[in-house]
């Protein structure tokens, strides 16, 4: 058999002789050439790809030609480069005893691990000769089979050398996923840990699964145990990667009090403070015979630079929860640092080794910092807690100990989706503004209202319809395209605003609200819609929006009394309801006393921890054990006739258990 050894074949790497100084650091600035991979340029430098990557945020995600990489001298061996290495199998290739696997970006040991269903050692172990820890994007591994190939075809044969006729045999077969409200290909897919392509290829008959459809999990298999006496019917299955990923949520409240021991916690958040220690500005305003007058002036004493107002508060609702935690016994060591988007401070602060020692990270908010500390708080076991919404979750592929808090559009479209599905029987439209069909958000979001349509009334005639959002004063404005020619006034109406963009969400907005006086309307919006600023707040809540919100606050319940009047008190302010105060205190409270209670089990199934929260509850959910976990937990949310919001109990706000 003829061996391929393209995985291996790499391109000489030769190191820069270019240098610059960064911020006082000096590095090597390398220029990518065609083949070069991040693997064989960190080994041309001595150094290891998680180094690479700290300085060249980004990398994960490929590296182009040309690209300019900057690598630290102080990191680099003065050895020269090591020749790449070459499997010991290379040329000896066995398709009985193992699978030959290409390694795709983002994919680990660890990974491949699961997706095989054998162990890291045993994939060490079939590949001598290379760094399994170091290996660059279309490297080739050799797996080795759960079931030589020999066995699999004939399972019978291997039965019947048992030496005793009642013992339990052992036949192996593929592995089906049930279908289950809400999954779509890309959640199972993701769920498996494989590909969508992948998993189409082994399932060429099914493009949009339906509830109870049994779908073939390529790569898996599972083995039937039964004893010749019985029948096959009364075989069990098990299958081999089955671990556990999710124990089911509490409906009980987790009690806080008598906490003891000590908590180590890193704040790492953008508080600016050198843009708020320069109290003068240039006063432009003024002109003298039509010359502008530049005036050096003073800022007030209560000034406070602008981008450092929402973390600022949701530093103040951290200090509070920690207060709350203090007097029920828990001893809490706090350490915040000013953490911006410049990937440099992070990357200092990691290499200072003040955060080795911590028990939980709160932030960094930029999603490049955020990558960058979550990967290295993976390899110490730290938790790390987003508490913003980030513009879509990949960070949490391969992070185990992430969490987002405040989850992410797709969340809320699963909500919207699955709610949209109690109304199969009405006239649906989705308002988007995709016009080219190429949007990472729009077109999964119609599959998926369309999924759930169609299960609901899979014989039935589906009413949906679209309308690609354009501006009237636009040009090619077509009037026969306008809502009002796909509204129905012989059946109920149910439209859906997909968009975060608040010029699209305000003009929608009113059109909708227009026509709702001549048709029966129900309105859906994303969550953004409750931060919309530039549309009176009568449209809203005339036409009874809908809007699945990550937050709700119920300002009678006395824990949300008492945090007011703490915050008062303590800060000479209130928070308002869309403050980051809140967010800070459920944070912090949450996950300092799932710790403090739970110990390290908190972090691989925080779903065993439930405690009363002021604004929000936290449902974390994962894909994969080797995967971050992002908050799933959404409240619907009505904008009522009386000027007031309406909380609905509804179950699509959460996932399917």
């Amino acid at each position: 058999m003829t061996c391929c050894t393209s995985g291996w074949s790499q391109v000489v790497v030769e190191r820069s002789k270019e240098k610059v100084v960064i911020s006082g650091v000096p590095y090597y600035l390398h220029q990518v050439k065609k083949g070069e991979t991040p693997y064989s340029i960190s080994r041309a430098y001595g150094i290891t790809t998680n180094d690479l990557a700290r300085e060249n945020p980004g990398i994960a995600e490929g590296i182009k030609e040309g690209q300019s990489l900057r690598i630290p001298v102080r990191l680099v061996s003065s050895a020269p480069p090591a020749a790449p290495t070459v499997p010991a199998w290379q040329g000896k290739r066995d398709e009985i005893k193992y699978i030959y696997h290409v390694l795709q970006p983002g994919e680990t040991i660890y990974s491949l691990s699961k997706r095989y269903s054998v162990s890291e050692a045993d994939i060490v172990q079939s590949n001598p000769g290379i760094d399994i820890h170091k290996l660059s994007t279309g490297a080739e591994l050799a797996i080795p089979r759960n079931t030589p190939l020999s066995t699999v075809q004939n399972p019978v044969q291997n039965q019947v050398q048992k030496p005793f006729q009642n013992q339990v045999q052992q036949v192996e077969r593929a592995y089906y996923h049930k279908v289950q409200n809400g999954e779509t290909m890309a959640s199972i897919a993701r769920h498996y840990g494989i590909s969508v392509r992948e998993l189409r290829r082994g399932n060429r008959d099914t493009r949009f699964p339906q509830v109870g459809d049994s779908l073939r999990i390529p790569g898996m298999r599972v083995i039937i145990k039964k004893s010749p006496e019985k029948s096959e019917t009364d075989s069990l299955e098990i299958p081999e990667t089955g671990e556990e990923i999710y124990l089911g949520r509490l409906t009980e409240r987790t009690p806080v009090n008598d906490l003891t021991g000590t908590l180590n916690v890193a704040v790492l958040l953008p508080f600016y403070l050198y843009e708020n220690s320069v109290r003068n500005e240039i006063d432009s305003s003024k002109f003298l015979k039509g010359k502008r007058i530049y005036t050096e002036t003073s800022r007030s004493n209560d000034w406070i630079y602008p981008g450092s107002l929402g973390f600022l508060e949701m530093y103040e609702g951290i200090l509070l929860a920690a207060d709350t935690l203090r007097s029920l016994g828990l001893d809490i060591n706090m350490y915040v640092y000013d953490i911006k988007e410049d990937t440099i401070e992070v990357t200092n602060l990691i290499r200072s080794g003040r955060l080795d020692r911590m028990d939980l990270i709160i932030g960094p908010v930029h999603s490049r910092n955020l990558s960058i500390v979550a990967g290295y708080a993976r390899t110490l076991g730290i938790p790390v807690v987003s508490p913003v919404q980030l513009l879509n979750n990949s960070v949490l592929i391969d992070n185990p100990t992430l969490f987002v808090a405040n989850s992410s559009l797709v969340v809320a479209q699963n909500a919207i989706a699955r709610k949209i599905g109690d109304y199969y029987k009405d006239n649906i439209i989705l308002i988007h503004t995709d016009t080219l069909n190429n949007d990472i958000f729009t077109m999964p979001f119609k599959y998926k209202i369309l999924y759930e349509l169609m299960s609901r009334n899979p014989l039935g005639d589906l009413k949906f319809h679209e309308l690609v959002f354009r501006n009237k004063s636009a040009a090619g404005f077509d009037p026969e395209s306008t809502l009002s020619h796909l509204l129905s006034d012989s059946a109920a109406n149910i439209v859906v605003i997909a968009s975060e963009d608040a010029p699209v969400m305000s003009e929608a907005v009113q059109e909708v609200y227009n026509l709702s006086r001549k048709y029966e309307i129900t309105a859906f919006g994303y969550p953004e819609m409750r931060l919309l600023k530039n549309i009176d707040p009568k449209f809203l809540f005339d036409l009874g929006l809908m809007i699945y919100s990550p937050y709700w606050i119920d300002y009678s319940r006395p824990e949300v009394k008492q945090f007011c009047s703490d915050f008062l008190t303590k800060f000479h302010t209130q928070p308002s309801e869309m403050s980051y105060a809140w967010e800070g205190y459920d944070v912090a409270y949450y996950f300092l006393s799932g710790l403090a209670i739970h110990g390290r089990g908190f972090i691989e199934h925080p779903e065993i921890h439930n405690p009363d929260l002021l604004y929000t509850e936290f449902d974390f959910r994962r894909s994969s054990a080797s995967d971050g976990f992002e908050n799933q937990k959404l409240f619907l949310i009505r904008y009522t006739n009386n000027c007031e919001l309406e909380l609905i109990e509804d179950r699509a706000g959460f996932s399917s258990e």
